[in-house]
């Protein structure tokens, strides 16, 4: 490999600079509790201190997403603030990625540094917390940067790591979340594919798919028989949750983004390719094309089938844009290594992506030029002022504004704010007889998003292959793991059950056990629940 001239050294650190500044920002800063990240506490808080998935507790995808922060909690504890540690390091761990898949394109040096840029800006910078939807891809991320070395790699012997690293990384996608784990797999596969017919080494092919059959079989032999859980064995439902106009109403009635990119990416190759026989045996250019519309075809289709939060599937701005960005500048023969070109580009894209960083400086400004709420005139009554803040009338009387919220004493939740509703409940919970004469066998069925509690009541979680690790019915558990539950509670086998109703949300804790909470156990409090909009009470029961 030819040595790096000073330029491109500097375009190297300034690129690795972004990404692990840009990481680092979490670490500065507060946070409101966050809607669903109680799930990645409690995998996370579970893992840690030793419990088996399938074993005891079951869940309905693999457990890849919770192995980095159960390793966070390990090193740091079981502060809801590691989870926030732990995706730092996701972040910069996918961004490392995404550059070492453009290096071995052979992306010129300053459309990789603004190619990195965007992937920061577009899709790591303001992920504080980890999710199943978000870890999918970053491990995805770097199974292709493992891959294409492997592609493109004359040591042989050293390919055989690169193959092994790629295989199990993209398993641990797919053990990470079903959809977006089995189109990085095809996607390896397709690009594998070409390459084989490009070179003739079919054996590469071989040895990725037997390796990583190999690897699934080390993850999932262990976890029998209990890993029938994931597919709800034995019971119904088992029909897709998924429908044809689901596909269609997405993609042919918006996607404009990821349509435009292909249209783009098309006119690219359309332009910038003169003999298309000869292009086909250029592999890194027909590499770089097949990842570019294979990666936009699956953020088409994540975007349906990993539906919350919308954003999950923008890891594709950074793609498009590095394909575009490498044809452009050949055909318009820009020179976009030069440092006024990457300033003035910088420049543009900071301004494309301004929306995931002004929402920071925006709190500044706010204070800076405050709204005006009215007009004051000596001698004359004060004149309404109708703007577009307030246009509309609010008439959420039950929403309390974020500004409100306060922190709580308790060591999970430090750094971490919540309503004072919630911070008080808890408070309280803490005084109930129950809690203070059971402390150290206390049995406590939490069906909320406070599953912190559990290391401050504290009380064992209930284990058991057929234990959900989450409640959600249909999601989570499901109607075997619910008629369970409802005759432990007609039993009276917990000491305190802490209940979120959530009527906003289907079943999202399952409704009908309520019921019988009602009738065999008796409500001594409630108070909010830790979430935006502020729609679910947490109901306290005690025998």
């Amino acid at each position: 490999m030819p040595a790096l001239s000073l330029k491109q050294q500097r375009i190297s650190i300034a690129e690795i600079i972004i990404i692990v500044a840009l990481a680092l920002v979490p670490l500065f800063v507060t946070f409101p509790y966050r809607v669903n990240i109680f799930l990645s506490w409690e995998g996370a808080y579970r893992l840690s201190i030793g419990e088996i998935p399938y074993k005891d507790f079951g869940l309905p995808l693999g457990y890849g997403y919770w192995i980095i922060p159960a390793i966070f909690f390990k090193i740091f504890g079981t502060q809801m603030i590691t989870l926030v540690k732990a995706q730092v390091f996701i972040n910069i761990i996918s961004g490392l990625a995404f550059r070492s898949i453009l290096k071995s394109l052979q992306v010129k040096p300053g459309v990789r540094f603004l190619s990195v840029l965007v992937f920061v800006l577009s899709y790591s910078f303001f992920n504080f917390w980890p999710w199943y939807n978000h870890t999918v891809i970053v491990y995805e991320l770097i199974g292709l940067s493992f891959l294409l070395k492997a592609l493109f790699s004359d040591n042989r012997k050293r390919n055989y790591i690169w193959f092994g690293l790629a295989a199990f990384f993209t398993f641990l996608s797919l053990f990470t979340k079903q959809d977006g784990g089995g189109m990085a797999l095809m996607l390896s596969l397709g690009l594998l594919a070409y390459n084989c017919l490009a070179t003739r080494r079919w054996s590469d092919l071989l040895v990725f798919i037997g390796m990583y059959v190999v690897i699934a079989l080390l993850f999932i032999v262990p976890l029998l028989p209990g890993f029938s859980y994931w597919f709800n064995h034995g019971q119904p439902p088992h029909s897709s949750r998924l429908a044809v106009n689901d596909f269609t109403d997405e993609i042919l009635g918006n996607s404009n983004w990821i349509k435009g990119y292909v249209v783009l990416v098309g006119l690219c190759l359309a332009a910038g390719i003169k003999n298309w026989g000869s292009w086909f045996q250029q592999r890194r250019d027909v590499i770089f094309a097949l990842l570019t519309l294979g990666i936009l075809g699956e953020a088409a289709i994540f975007q349906i089938t990993s539906y919350t939060p919308p954003d999950n599937n923008i890891f594709f701005h950074s793609f498009a844009f590095a394909f575009i960005a490498s044809y452009l500048s050949d055909l318009l023969q820009l020179n976009l290594d030069r440092t006024k070109s990457i300033l003035g580009a910088t420049v543009l894209i900071l301004f494309w992506w301004s929306g995931t960083w002004w929402k920071y400086v925006g709190r500044f400004t706010d204070r800076l030029f405050p709204a005006q709420e009215f007009v004051s005139t000596p001698g004359v009554e004060h004149e309404n002022v109708v703007n577009r803040r307030n246009f509309m009338v609010n008439t959420d009387t039950t929403d309390i504004p974020v500004s409100s919220w306060v922190f709580s004493d308790l060591a999970p939740f430090r750094k971490i704010y919540m309503p004072v509703s919630t911070v008080e409940g808890m408070n309280r919970l803490l005084q109930l007889p129950v809690v203070k004469e059971n402390k150290g066998d206390l049995k406590v069925l939490n069906m909320t998003e406070l599953t912190p509690l559990a290391v401050v009541l504290p009380y064992r979680p209930e284990t058991g292959p057929d234990f959900p690790l989450w409640y959600h019915l249909g999601v989570g558990m499901f109607n075997r793991q619910l008629a369970a539950f409802k005759e432990k509670v007609a039993n009276k086998q917990y000491d305190l059950i802490l209940y979120e109703h959530a009527p906003g949300l289907n079943n999202f804790f399952p409704w009908a056990l309520r019921q019988d909470l009602k009738e065999h156990y008796h409500q001594v409090d409630s108070f909010l629940a830790p979430r935006r909009p502020t729609n679910a009470v947490i109901e306290v029961y005690v025998k």
